[in-house]
């Protein structure tokens, strides 16, 4: 008991002295000071309930993914069929009731036609993702599956999460909280995030960036009427562009879509000195753009935003080099955002708000402060009855409750984690519970002293016997705080987080920490006996 070797004392105080050393920075700030910015700064984040903010809830229509599906399926078969050698050539192509349809024109074609098209539907998982039917021996009908369709909406959901988290991330907010919720949507929380509508128009909008050829065969009358011609589809313009409250039609495949950017910034056009959005494709997105321009000069076509039309410039001359500019009536603000919004990249279905909530400064103020006095109350409390009970051991256990709170602190902080209001919750608890080891170790002491044994004796199977309930009851605490987190969401979480490194925290500053003080005590003293 009364060994205890110089590195171990090193090692436990370099623990202890680095976690409280990363809390100094968040007590600072919860204080109400400000810490220099030339200083490192692992803080701790304050969630929305506690540094108010924006909370947004979007919902996702799966019949747009469909659509969208039976878009790509479209103009995957059109392409497999031309590109075939020698061409497949297929006619009377049908998108109605969610099902593609079409039929070959040559009857001898019908078996190879299926082996293109078998790898199209086939997808790469274990889900099939379409029903192939040929009707009539030469007509393919291909429906999809509801597995497959389930699929592609988890897949465009958990996407337009990673894009949202892009989007958010550019703004320079920190910690956001981006979950999904049931199938079809997805929970946005920013805490600290003075304009909410900055939130709603950056996670709201698409940022489907699109170039399709124009149909110059379209009538006006036509167009007026929203009559498209076979293979084309009607368009509107949008409210900042050359011909606002008109609307285009434009060929409905075989254009290019923004999934090939690279980057994306806002400059200012060398003419007119209007703010742009100067675009970057990717090696295989400026092949098929220098494709495209070169195969269509002194033809329209149109750069299409979410659904409407920004312009629709003459190809004057092949476009290469990668590199192109989207102009739209736009303000400095409106084209940062939108460059944000293609550099993150476009989401893969419309999200639509269904829910907002914001969250005043005020409010979270009030929880830390209402949340800080019961801590401090309680921590009193502990205190006392620790030191009134147990002397000079009810001293160590004090001391080791203060090291124990600014590590959990510290360590919050280097993990980056958000604190919320649960989470506060949750340090109340730590701090009752941090005793516990303390008690069943000067309670298990005085039961051996009162056996007679000598005072190391009783202390040290104080805290071997002592040591086992310890462990196991925080392993049964830690497995419920990984299944709160794992199963959890929002405030859940944060209480998990909260509960588990306090579990750590509490046994390191309980057992090791005191045992240390302990030892150094008597081995200095040697008492004759235990005010216990």
């Amino acid at each position: 008991m009364l060994d205890f070797p110089l590195w171990k004392r090193v090692m436990l105080w370099l623990i202890a002295a680095a976690a409280i050393a990363a809390a100094v920075p968040s007590v600072v700030s919860l204080a109400g000071g400000r810490w220099p910015a030339s200083l490192p700064n692992p803080m701790v984040n304050l969630g929305l309930d506690l540094a108010g903010g924006s909370h947004i809830l979007l919902e996702a229509d799966p019949r747009q993914v469909a659509a969208q599906r039976l878009e790509n399926l479209e103009e995957n078969v059109r392409g497999a069929m031309r590109d075939a050698s020698p061409r497949v050539r297929i006619g009377d192509v049908s998108t109605r009731d969610g099902r593609l349809s079409f039929l070959i024109d040559d009857a001898a074609e019908v078996d190879r036609a299926r082996e293109l098209i078998l790898p199209l539907i086939n997808g790469t998982g274990t889900v099939r993702e379409w029903d192939l039917q040929v009707v009539d021996g030469q007509r393919f009908v291909l429906t999809p599956t509801s597995q497959g369709l389930a699929e592609a909406t988890d897949q465009a959901m958990d996407s337009a999460k990673e894009v949202i988290s892009r989007r958010i991330d550019a703004l320079g907010t920190r910690e956001p909280t981006i979950i999904r919720q049931g199938e079809n949507r997805i929970v946005v929380q920013v805490p600290g995030l003075q304009n909410p509508e900055q939130v709603k128009e950056l996670v709201g909008r698409t940022a489907k960036l699109e170039f399709k050829l124009v149909d110059l065969t379209a009538l006006p009358a036509d167009i007026q009427q929203g009559i498209a011609p076979p293979g084309s589809e009607i368009v509107p313009y949008a409210a900042g562009s050359d011909a606002p409250g008109q609307a285009i039609a434009v060929r409905r495949l075989g254009g290019i879509r923004g999934d090939n950017l690279t980057g994306a910034q806002q400059s200012f056009d060398p003419q007119s000195n209007e703010p742009v959005v100067t675009i970057q494709f990717n090696t295989e997105g400026g092949r098929r753009f220098a494709q495209l321009t070169s195969e269509n000069v002194n033809k329209p076509f149109a750069i299409i935003l979410d659904g409407e039309v920004l312009s629709a410039p003459n190809i004057n001359e092949p476009i290469r080099g990668g590199t192109a500019q989207i102009s739209g009536g736009f303000t400095v603000d409106a084209a940062n955002q939108l460059a944000i919004s293609l550099r993150s990249g476009a989401l893969p279905v419309d999200l639509a708000v269904v829910e907002e909530r914001t969250v005043g400064p005020d409010l979270g103020a009030d929880s830390i402060r209402q949340g800080l006095t019961a801590m401090a109350i309680g921590t009193l409390l502990v205190i006392v009855l620790m030191i009134v009970t147990y002397g000079r051991f009810g001293v160590f256990a004090t001391v080791a409750l203060v090291i124990n709170v600014l590590m959990l602190l510290g360590i919050m902080a280097v993990m980056n984690t958000t604190l919320t209001l649960p989470g506060i919750a949750g340090f109340v608890l730590t701090i009752g519970a941090a005793v516990d080891a303390n008690v069943l170790v000067n309670e298990r002491i005085r039961e051996e002293r009162k056996r007679g044994r000598r005072v190391v004796a009783a202390v040290e199977a104080g805290y071997k016997e002592a040591s086992r309930a310890i462990y196991d009851a925080n392993i049964t605490n830690f497995i419920a705080g990984v299944l709160l987190f794992m199963f959890g969401s929002g405030p859940i979480k944060g209480f998990a987080v909260v509960l588990v490194i306090g579990l750590f925290t509490s046994v390191f500053t309980a057992l090791p920490l005191t045992r240390m003080w302990v030892a150094g005590w008597l081995r200095k003293n040697r008492p004759s006996d235990l005010n216990l």
